[in-house]
């Protein structure tokens, strides 16, 4: 399922839908509602480049990361009607107004041939209405060049509100971010269901993780953006890693969207 953080099943997203219709005991898988699991408040304002995809009404549903002053991407299983979604930077406490968010409206969306039965190409977009104000608080993360090694059970970082337990329904308030170790036999977790647009990470001994809620968000390794929460089975668990969409097989795509509109 999905990294997603849906109040029960009332979700636009058609992933949340084949989750719902789960007995009860399957609803442990990520797509309902995301913490971070296993890791800690961070420093307010370290993570520039931050954003979260929240609802009309200022709900936050999933993460994503700004890769230019106009542009966020945030996975495919993400995507809302742009007059439905709203963007927020420089967010800390989703519970407190401290004064340093910038929120925006969203321009246009360009999703990738997402195919929501694999969860394969789960990657889109998100052209906001105006520029970011870079800043103290606001900048681009990087993304990975073409001559960078592939990981190989690099540390990463991966941050969100999603939830911090696993089963659990309800958000942290507080940005949160958590070290995953990349596992590059992922393959052999998930019986080949992980084509090569996705890469693994996790804890060997579980209990660290993203889950519901941080759907859409970062990825981080050695300071590369190289990966954006998609999916996985349940949340810390030592046999079912974190699935990423694998950032680096998009780079040609951003950067050819973002000089093209």
């Amino acid at each position: 399922s999905s990294k997603h953080d849906y109040d029960g099943c009332a979700s636009v997203s058609c992933v949340s839908k084949p989750i719902c219709e789960q007995p009860p005991d399957r609803l442990n898988r990520k797509a309902l509602d995301s913490r971070i699991i296993g890791g800690q408040e961070v420093q307010p304002y370290s993570i520039k480049y931050q954003a979260s995809l929240q609802t009309e009404k200022g709900v936050h549903y999933c993460g994503g990361t700004l890769v230019d002053k106009e542009w966020v991407v945030s996975a495919a299983h993400c995507w809302r009607p742009s007059h439905l979604m709203i963007v927020v930077l420089s967010e800390h406490s989703l519970r407190e107004t401290e004064g340093f968010e910038q929120i925006f409206g969203v321009s246009k969306i360009h999703v990738h041939n997402y195919n929501y039965k694999t969860f394969n190409n789960d990657i889109m977009i998100i052209k906001l209405d105006r520029p970011a104000v870079l800043n103290a608080y606001v900048q681009p993360v990087r993304l990975p060049g073409e001559n960078i090694p592939q990981l190989k059970g690099d540390f990463c970082t991966v941050s969100g509100w999603g939830v911090t337990q696993p089963y659990s329904y309800v958000l942290s308030p507080v940005l949160r971010a958590v070290d995953v170790k990349e596992i590059t036999m992922c393959s052999w977790y998930y019986w080949g269901r992980i084509t090569e647009n996705m890469i693994c990470a996790g804890s060997p001994y579980g209990g660290k993780d993203s889950c519901q809620g941080d759907s859409g968000g970062p990825l981080v390794c050695n300071g590369n953006f190289e990966g954006i929460v998609s999916w996985g089975i349940s949340c810390a668990n030592p046999y079912y890693p974190g699935v990423y969409t694998k950032v680096r097989n998009y780079v040609p795509w951003i950067n050819y969207i973002m000089n093209s509109d």
